[in-house]
């Protein structure tokens, strides 16, 4: 029992997916794919933006505009329609 201790779990071989690009057996190689033709048809797609994240556009919010759609006030600046010159003294 003594030469069982420090082995731990007896260890399978780590089962192979199928290559993503054309479904054959991957190889340890180029894992995940099973040849560098496959690697290279993968690397071409991400740098051609073949692969993307859809997105669902949001609502663009403008907070820099109120109801009315005036701009907003910055501290220190007369307001140009409150009858001023907008200059300040």
């Amino acid at each position: 029992m003594a030469e069982d201790r420090g082995k731990g779990p007896e260890r399978r071989p780590k089962q192979l997916r199928p290559c993503p690009i054309c479904g054959k057996a991957a190889l340890p190689d180029f894992f995940p794919f099973c040849s560098k033709r496959c690697t290279d048809i993968d690397l071409n797609r991400w740098l051609s933006g073949a692969y993307t994240i859809p997105v669902k556009p949001e609502e663009e919010e403008d907070e820099s505009a109120d109801e009315t759609g005036a701009p907003p006030r910055i501290p220190g600046k007369p307001d140009e329609d409150a009858g001023g010159s907008g200059k300040l003294n």
